[in-house]
């Protein structure tokens, strides 16, 4: 049984709710982040990267609506 204490407003240091906008800007940053890893990637390892394009490619070739 979870103590009421514990409960997520009841915690001491909890920061209030993150408005929308904060979290899509969170998000978005996140997503940048991603992108550029996989970028990098692709560029450290031209021969993985490019078969998981073509396996990426067949699954969206395979798949029905």
């Amino acid at each position: 049984m979870p103590d009421p204490a514990e409960s997520a407003g009841a915690r001491s240091g909890e920061r209030p709710p993150e408005t929308d906008a904060e979290r899509r800007r969170r998000r978005a940053q996140f997503l940048r982040e991603l992108h550029e890893a996989k970028a990098l990637r692709e560029r450290v390892q031209p021969r993985r990267a490019r078969a998981a394009r073509m396996r990426q490619a067949m699954r969206m070739r395979t798949f029905r609506w």
